[in-house]
């Protein structure tokens, strides 16, 4: 029988890369989104459903999971996708995008992994793959809140191993570094306050940056075969870094003491 996996952030990127790659690979996949009545691609795939859930609102979770449940049987994977970044400096972000950030990057991927819990919890088996980041082990200028986020998935996703693994159920965290999209377009939401003068060359600083680095990134496509990888893994292997980026920055990051790494940044973004 098929197995079937529920993505959440499908509408685009490396959730729609997943969502694709997993039907290849002949997958059930549940692609869940905010907006599903604007989807015509992946709602033409036999093995598909296309179902609305936005992490933000907790009520759309139960009845998602429960459209997959009837339509396929049994879900087998949870790969909790879903996610964006803000950045900018936290004395210019409104109150509203730093509960925003948090909402969908951590609130909503506890919510739908709770959601599931039951039904893994019954079939005692199920693995559980939350999309982290490179920026979740170490930090870049104007992060706060997005490497915020994506270290708390790091740290629930270690604790959640331990009382999750004696009733059968795997927990992995994929780590991509940065990936071929529109930095400073639709994939960043900057906040910034021009009157702020003394943050401006910092802004500066970490665009010019930052840009470049996404426009040399990873395509999401290959970011989507390490998630396949980690949601097929049946060893305890907890972490799975994507992206050559990734691999060589994290390498560097063990081999640093902090004030050595620290340094490194400070001058990579003309803070030295």
């Amino acid at each position: 029988m098929n197995k079937t996996v529920l993505i959440t952030g499908t509408s685009s990127g490396l959730g729609r890369a997943t969502a694709k790659l997993f039907h290849g690979k002949g997958w059930n996949v549940i692609a869940t989104m905010r907006s599903p009545e604007r989807e015509s691609e992946l709602t033409k795939l036999e093995r598909s459903l296309v179902v609305r859930l936005d992490v933000q609102d907790h009520d759309s979770i139960e009845p998602a999971v429960a459209a997959g449940i009837a339509r396929f049987g049994r879900i087998d994977a949870l790969v909790n996708n879903a996610g964006y970044g803000a950045y900018g400096p936290l004395e210019a972000t409104p109150s509203e995008k730093i509960r925003r950030q948090f909402d969908v990057n951590v609130l909503g991927l506890l919510a739908t992994t709770q959601a599931l819990l039951p039904h893994f919890r019954a079939n005692r088996t199920g693995t559980i793959v939350n999309v982290a980041s490179v920026g979740g082990r170490v930090a870049f200028p104007l992060g706060t809140l997005y490497h915020g986020t994506k270290f708390a998935i790091e740290g629930l996703s270690e604790a959640l191993q331990y009382e999750l693994a004696p009733i059968g159920v795997r927990v992995k965290i994929v780590e991509p570094g940065f990936m071929n999209t529109d930095f400073g377009g639709r994939s960043l939401d900057f906040s910034n306050d021009s009157a702020l003068t003394e943050y401006q060359p910092l802004i500066k600083s970490v665009l010019d940056v930052l840009g470049p680095m996404s426009a040399h990134g990873s395509v999401p496509e290959a970011v989507a075969e390490v998630v396949y990888a980690a949601a097929t893994d049946k060893s305890d292997r907890l972490r799975f870094e994507a992206g050559a980026d990734a691999l060589h920055l994290l390498a560097t990051r063990r081999a640093s003491d902090d004030a050595s790494f620290f340094a490194g940044v400070k001058a990579q973004f003309g803070l030295a």
